[in-house]
C-alpha cells in the first residue's frame, strides 16, 4: 500500500502538519477546506453562501490535481458554526453535487480556524479514465 501527497496552488496552502490531500488504493483523502481564497489567503466573503461556494471551488481544485472531480466524492464532512443556515449551505451544496449524492455528514462546531463559518472535507474514488498521480 502506498500512499501520495496532492498539492495545487489552486486551492490554499496548509495552514498546518498536513497535507491538503493524500491518495491511496484508489481513494483520494481531501482535507478540509476552508472558505479561504487561493488568490488573496483571505476568507471569501461574509455569507454562509459566499463561503461554502469558496469551500467547494478549493474541493474541486484539489480533487482535480490528484485526478478526480466533484463526481467521484463518495463522502463528505460539512462543519458548521450555525446550523439555523444549514439550508443556506445545501442550497449552494446542490448545485455542485448533482447526482449520485455522497454520504455526508454535517455537524455544527462551535469555532473553525480563522472564524470561517463552514469547512468541508471529502473523500474520493479515483475512475480508471481519471486515475492520474496527481502532486505525486
Amino acid at each position: 500500500m502506498s500512499k501520495h501527497v496532492v498539492t495545487t496552488a489552486a486551492a490554499p496552502a496548509a495552514i498546518g502538519p498536513y497535507s491538503q490531500a493524500v491518495g491511496t488504493n484508489g481513494l483520494l483523502f481531501v482535507s478540509g477546506q476552508l472558505p479561504v481564497s487561493p488568490d488573496s489567503g483571505e476568507i471569501a466573503g461574509n455569507s454562509v453562501r459566499e463561503q461554502t461556494e469558496q469551500c467547494i471551488a478549493n474541493l474541486e481544485n484539489i480533487l482535480k490535481a490528484g485526478g478526480c472531480c466533484l463526481a467521484d466524492v463518495v463522502k463528505t464532512s460539512v462543519f458548521m458554526t450555525d446550523l439555523s443556515c444549514f439550508a443556506e449551505m445545501n442550497k449552494v451544496y446542490a448545485t455542485h453535487f448533482l447526482a449520485d449524492m455522497p454520504a455526508r455528514v454535517c455537524v455544527e462546531v462551535s469555532r473553525l480556524p480563522r472564524d470561517a463559518k463552514v469547512e468541508i472535507e471529502a473523500i474520493a474514488v479515483r475512475t480508471e479514465s481519471r486515475s492520474g498521480t496527481g502532486g505525486r
